[in-house]
């Protein structure tokens, strides 16, 4: 199992809440951006490590991230990255976790 995507989604998280926080000075977005990010980043490291619920994690963290984005999806590109790669993240998990229970 590849803990590759949670890696970048992870990386992704914290550059974009740091960034959001340098430019606007706005708290949620560092929380937010940080808090998912170390998600991702934890759930990358217990996939890699074979470990109990690191997939469950990285789907968890892709819906977090993409029900916190879709209300604002019209108000700019950001929004639509941020939607459309948690998108992908929990597609990838998701059939990740589907196979492995079945």
């Amino acid at each position: 199992m590849s803990a590759y995507p949670a890696y970048t989604m992870g990386a992704l998280c914290i550059v974009g809440g740091v960034s959001g926080y340098a430019r606007t000075r706005s708290v949620p977005s560092l929380v937010a951006g940080v808090g998912v990010g170390l998600l991702f980043l934890w759930s990358a490291d217990v996939i890699r490590k074979g470990a109990p619920n690191g997939l469950e994690g990285a789907l968890g963290a892709s819906a977090l991230l993409l029900l916190s984005s879709l209300p604002r999806i019209t108000k700019g590109p950001v929004p639509l990255v941020l939607a459309a790669t948690s998108s992908a993240a929990g597609v990838y998990y998701g059939t990740k976790v589907y196979n492995l229970r079945n």
